[in-house]
């Protein structure tokens, strides 16, 4: 799916983005194209866009998507965040960034890129995907703005496997259904945090805060309390709606739906009293 609009702005201040769950290989990646369908979605948000999509449009909450694979541009990283092994003539050596910008090495330690690209290719990836993505994120940024709201409110939606690998944080753990990341609580405020969370738990999700994911690019760019930017990530545990195997969605998922609705909802309507105190 990609980037959708919405008919009008909510009176709410509140939108979601969702960056890695794009399926589509650009030609400018060709060691991407012949991948098996286990390894090329091995670390993709499947279906996050799908999972979310009913209540993103029955409460008109304005969503931003990407078409794109995050294997040729993680829209979580930043254009910097490369190495010596994904693009030539990178600053940092290579190893840095093996699941930066562009992804060298999956979760599961598959060697992706076989010879870093040329910055050129570096360059044609970004104006591709990097930057029409960030610059609808901002838009709708303006657009609360323009309204004179003082205060938006974001979530960046993401998926996670159900266990750590020997690349994450927490090899071998067992994870929450829902993990809330906010930098440390650098990226919102603290009434945010704590509506978000308590809207997941309700709706019936096991949640867990800032571990093993403390936030990633677009919370930390985009959060800001200190301006009226407040961003959290929210990461949903892969084994309650898909086969992590074969990677195909599971009749729970509907369920999952469902929960979501009832989440956001809460959040919503949540943050429509918190205006009326402001």
């Amino acid at each position: 799916m990609s980037q959708t609009t919405f008919k009008e702005l909510s009176e709410v201040p509140f939108f979601v983005t969702i960056p890695h769950s794009g399926e589509r290989v650009p030609e400018l990646t060709p060691w991407l194209k012949n991948l098996s369908e286990e390894i090329l979605m091995s670390d993709v948000d499947r279906y996050v866009d799908v999972l979310y999509k009913p209540a993103l449009e029955k409460l008109n909450i304005p969503f931003q998507t990407t078409e794109w694979h995050r294997y040729a541009v993680d829209l979580n990283r930043q254009p910097e965040d490369v190495d010596q092994a994904s693009v030539i003539g990178a600053a940092k050596p290579a190893g840095a960034h093996l699941d930066g910008y562009h992804w060298v090495m999956t979760k599961n330690e598959v060697q992706l890129m076989p010879a870093p690209m040329s910055r050129e290719t570096h360059q044609k990836l970004t104006q591709l995907i990097y930057d029409p993505f960030h610059s609808k994120v901002k838009e709708i940024y303006d657009s609360f703005r323009q309204k004179k709201q003082s205060s938006i409110y974001h979530i960046d939606a993401h998926s996670m496997p159900s266990l750590g690998t020997r690349m994450h944080k927490d090899p071998g753990e067992r994870r929450a259904d829902i993990v809330i990341s906010d930098c440390l609580g650098k990226s919102c405020s603290s009434s945010f945090r704590d509506l978000v969370i308590a809207a997941y738990v309700t709706a019936g999700f096991k949640v867990g805060y800032n571990w093993p994911y403390l936030g990633g690019k677009v919370t930390e760019q985009y959060g800001h309390p200190d301006r009226g930017q407040h961003v959290l990530q929210v990461e949903l545990n892969r084994s309650l709606y898909m086969d992590e195997v074969t990677k195909k969605i599971k009749p729970s998922s509907i369920q999952v739906q469902d929960k979501i609705i009832l989440a956001l909802t809460a959040i919503k309507t949540g943050l429509a009293k918190l205006q009326e105190t402001v």
